[in-house]
């Protein structure tokens, strides 16, 4: 069938078909923004790069958008992740303080093998779950704003139908706002986290380019690993531990751990580690960031051009360098 259609005509229709279903979306935001319930911004159970990249931009343009006062917004999130919602949502539910972190991660790989993904493309008896728990904490009925809604949106970006500028015109990207949180930490040190995930995987290899890499970095000064100990994912941690000048295990409980290592990263010269979420949060921060990866195609390049782009525009936004793990001796 794509052999009988030109290749023009396919590419118009795909572009009309991004343009419905946008309308369809935006159709969907007015109801829900219609009225004075609270509005239920999330449940959020996926990945930190998404969150960052996609949600919280979506969420903020929504706001601005439908004119929704913070005060109706409720963030339900994940491990103190609230802090990067603050602006624009006065409330907030951390699922980490009403669900045991490995009933959580059980829950959530559940939900994934359920979707067959790990994307918030529908709900799921865990979205249902912390939903009716915010319920019964507020006492009232609520709106909800499901990040199903922005995948449903943002689709034919990924595919590929319809430019970065089309998503940017549904997002609204803004620097954040270090947390205001207490914590003892030295000058001019380094913020290092390497996990191990599809685009770095565990070989001998990696494993050696990380020593190596903290190991130089520790000859320019301090080093604190970004590694909580905290099993509420699928990215294990990869740094020797005799390797780090300072960690942050002994700061974090499973509601604080985002809030604190955002904080880590806020404060921090510069960010080294693997290429994904966190190589986006700290030029988020103002903070440059060194973001490495082995497997080039493990990843979409349309989620690192969209970084690049919203960061070059950004006052104040950190450089963000994303290169292959060099071999040995380049």
């Amino acid at each position: 069938m794509r052999r009988l259609v030109p290749a023009p005509i396919r590419r118009a229709a795909a572009r009309f078909a991004g343009e419905r279903r946008a309308h369809d979306v935006e159709r969907e935001l007015s109801a829900i923004a219609a009225g004075t319930r609270p509005i239920v911004v999330g449940p959020w159970l996926g990945e930190v790069g998404f969150e960052l990249l996609y949600w919280v931009p979506f969420v903020r343009w929504a706001a601005e958008r439908y004119h929704l006062q913070p005060e109706r917004l409720i963030a339900v999130t994940r491990g103190g992740a609230a802090t990067w919602y603050a602006p624009f949502a006065a409330h907030a539910v951390d699922v980490l303080a009403y669900i045991e972190p490995e009933q959580f991660r059980a829950k959530n790989n559940e939900r994934n093998k359920r979707l067959g993904e790990q994307k918030q493309l529908a709900m799921s008896p865990l979205d249902d779950e912390v939903l009716d728990l915010v319920r019964r904490m507020h006492g009232r009925d609520v709106a909800v704003l499901h990040p199903s809604l922005m995948y449903r949106l943002f689709a034919p970006y990924w595919w590929g139908h319809q430019p970065l500028g089309w998503l940017r015109r549904r997002a609204t990207y803004r620097r954040l706002e270090p947390p205001a949180i207490a914590l003892d930490l030295p000058s001019n040190y380094t913020a290092v986290k390497f996990y191990f995930n599809d685009c770095f995987r565990s070989t001998p290899e990696n494993r050696a380019f990380v020593e190596r890499t903290i190991r130089e970095l520790e000859r320019e000064g301090p080093v604190i690993s970004l590694s909580t100990g905290l099993a509420v994912d699928d990215h294990a941690p990869c740094e020797p531990e005799n390797a780090v000048i300072g960690g942050i295990r002994h700061l974090t409980s499973p509601q604080t751990n985002l809030l604190v290592q955002s904080a880590v990263v806020a404060r921090a010269r510069r960010f080294v580690g693997t290429y994904g979420g966190f190589a986006y949060l700290a030029p988020f921060y103002g903070v440059p960031a060194d973001g490495y990866y082995s497997e080039a195609r493990a990843f979409s390049m349309r989620h690192l051009d969209l970084a690049q782009d919203v960061l070059a525009r950004m006052p104040g936004a950190g450089p963000l360098v994303v290169a292959p793990v060099p071999t040995p001796g380049t």
